[in-house]
């Protein structure tokens, strides 16, 4: 079934728990999401990359829509990094039932007043939305993007009250991609975002590559939604090329699910770590 990201999520505030968001590209990918959810009686979030979607939104996002409709558990469509108002615009039309407004490089006064602006369009129409308050950066700049551009949990109070978002994607110390260096979580900061905003749902974006220990505690700390696209993609190549080394005369319609199911069984890991498995 097609929810809201807000419905999903408030029940995962209140219930201490976490929800994977994994990256999807294509109608292969979208299946395996919905079967681990649904095997697993789990809610699960489907993020749409920005890139993914432009240029496809017409057909691909009706798409996506119709099989989280047709799903046996609860699942929500969101645009993850949301950029141009043209972009949020197709999410919208094309029935996507969240988007994320990512306005982090702006400054604060206007990352409010465009926030704002999607906040009270989306509402009108049944839509939650996604903001991030603070940056993540690049796991590929993580010595300097690591340390930079934190949220800061006084500013995350007044960013929530100013704008209305849904759920808020905050900076601790993870990273978008693969990381060169060590993943540090600020668990001192994620505590005080916390308090200054309890009823609000947060977001950690660069899920992959964190650590199964850092995720694990942060999803037990307030973090409630959990992007994921690195490690699920790497998966399924691993899956792939190791069953190759081992069958070389791998038949080509074999390919396609042998990738698929390295995916799924990773996302399945991270919805186990979560403790999402059941929440349905």
């Amino acid at each position: 079934m097609l929810v809201t990201m807000a419905e999903i999520l408030n029940r995962a505030r209140e219930g201490g728990y976490g929800v994977a968001a994994p990256n999807i590209q294509s109608e292969n990918t979208i299946r395996a999401v919905i079967e681990v959810a649904e095997e697993m009686n789990a809610p699960m979030i489907i993020d749409v990359n920005h890139f993914i979607f432009e240029g496809r939104a017409r057909y691909f996002g009706p798409m996506i829509c119709e099989f989280a409709k047709d799903a046996k558990v609860p699942i929500a469509i969101n645009l993850d990094h949301g950029g141009s108002y043209e972009e949020i615009m197709f999410a919208l039309q094309a029935g996507f039932s969240s988007v994320m407004a990512d306005r982090s490089t702006l400054s604060y006064e206007d990352n409010v007043k465009e926030v704002s602006e999607i906040v009270k369009m989306a509402h009108a129409l049944g839509v939650s939305v996604e903001a991030e308050l603070g940056h993540v950066g690049s796991g590929s700049n993580y010595a300097v993007d690591g340390k930079q551009f934190l949220t800061d949990p006084d500013e995350a109070r007044r960013f929530v009250e100013d704008t209305g978002v849904d759920c808020l994607a905050v900076a601790i110390g993870s990273a978008h991609g693969a990381y060169k260096g060590t993943p540090y979580l600020d668990f001192e900061r994620l505590e005080a975002i916390v308090k200054a905003i309890p009823k609000t749902p947060l977001v950690l974006h660069g899920g992959s590559g964190t650590g199964d220990e850092n995720l694990a505690k942060a999803t037990r700390s307030g973090i409630n939604k959990v992007n994921l696209c690195t490690d699920l993609f790497t998966a399924g190549k691993v899956k792939l090329l190791d069953t190759l080394n081992e069958n070389p005369g791998l038949g080509v319609y074999n390919l396609l699910p042998t990738f698929l199911s390295g995916y799924k069984d990773m996302l399945a890991h991270y919805v186990k770590l979560f403790d999402q498995a059941g929440r349905a």
